[in-house]
């Protein structure tokens, strides 16, 4: 009896033993192996090289004259041209290049605020709220995000010209505040970072729909804010059939339409061309560095969370 005692109890401690070690052994690696580490740093490295270099040609092109531009290597610095590109650049544009850098960021802050604000209400709407024609709302925003903007810029001209605002900063403003995918990510960012519990908490307290939303909701969804304003900024920044179809006057150009009349031109001075592009990237390099923390919170939480 013992000895069958024994033979049963021995093989239940040897299997206790054996859990025992596998719950105090390490887990396993999920380190990337030798392979995958140098394809990954080769990766980065042409992403890098594909994003950097033609900065810095830029950078060398715009200390550069015409001839120049032709007859040196095209990533090295020739004597320099600075000065005079520089004021080549103003005089071409008659002193307006600033006005048209102040523009484009009047436009792109505009619309940014704007879009964003819109966007994330109608994301926190869609997320938290039921109402007849839910489906129907997602799906023409899903598919708002499959137009090209090009091809809505001709039927957008038509429209603000029956409407007599042609030539004026809202035909630039309005139509780049709407944003079919910050409408999205503000929808996947609420139904995730704002608990229905807590606005039914605050319901019961006796607060607002209004309220709710911009003392509480509005803190939550500060990550996908930014990046959404980011990318309405960029998008308002770098369009350039928009301004050409609506704008006509000087005063009121963006700088990327400034600087294709400066191209449009018999023989231009294409170094002063590049100096006003690059002085045209610095705002968003600024920005981009200033919100990048939030920015990249932002995009993660959009990929993760629904």
């Amino acid at each position: 009896m013992t000895t069958t005692r024994l033979m049963t109890v021995a093989p239940r401690a040897a299997r206790r033993g054996r859990r025992r070690q596998d719950a105090d052994a390490p887990p396993p690696s999920i380190a990337p192996g030798p392979a995958a580490r140098t394809f990954g740093i080769i990766a980065l490295v042409v992403a890098a090289l594909y994003f950097l270099v033609p900065v810095f040609w830029l950078v060398v092109a715009s200390t550069k004259s015409n001839a120049d531009l032709t007859s040196t290597f095209g990533f090295w610095f020739a004597s320099p041209n600075l000065g005079p590109n520089y004021e080549s650049l103003m005089g071409w544009t008659q002193g307006l290049f600033w006005r048209w850098v102040g523009n484009s960021l009047f436009y792109s802050v505009s619309a940014g605020v704007i879009g964003t604000l819109f966007a994330v209400m109608a994301g926190y709407a869609i997320a938290k709220f039921a109402f007849p024609g839910k489906r129907l709302a997602v799906g023409v925003i899903m598919a708002g995000l499959l137009l090209p903007v090009a091809l809505l810029t001709v039927p957008l001209y038509i429209e603000f010209h029956a409407l007599g605002l042609t030539n004026t900063v809202w035909a630039i403003i309005i139509p780049s505040a709407v944003s079919p995918f910050g409408v999205f990510l503000g929808m996947v960012y609420a139904q995730s970072s704002v608990p229905t519990e807590l606005l039914e908490a605050a319901r019961i307290d006796g607060a607002g729909e209004a309220r709710i939303f911009f003392t509480i909701v509005l803190r939550l969804l500060g990550p996908a804010m930014v990046t959404i304003f980011l990318f309405i900024f960029v998008a308002t920044w770098n369009n350039f059939l928009l301004p050409l179809m609506m704008i006509s006057s000087p005063e009121l150009k963006p700088v990327t339409l400034g600087l294709y009349g400066m191209m449009s031109y018999f023989s231009p001075d294409k170094g002063a061309v590049m100096l006003g592009a690059l002085l045209g990237v610095i705002p968003l390099v600024v920005l981009f560095f200033t919100l990048q923390k939030y920015w990249r919170s932002g995009l993660a939480a959009g990929a993760v969370k629904g």
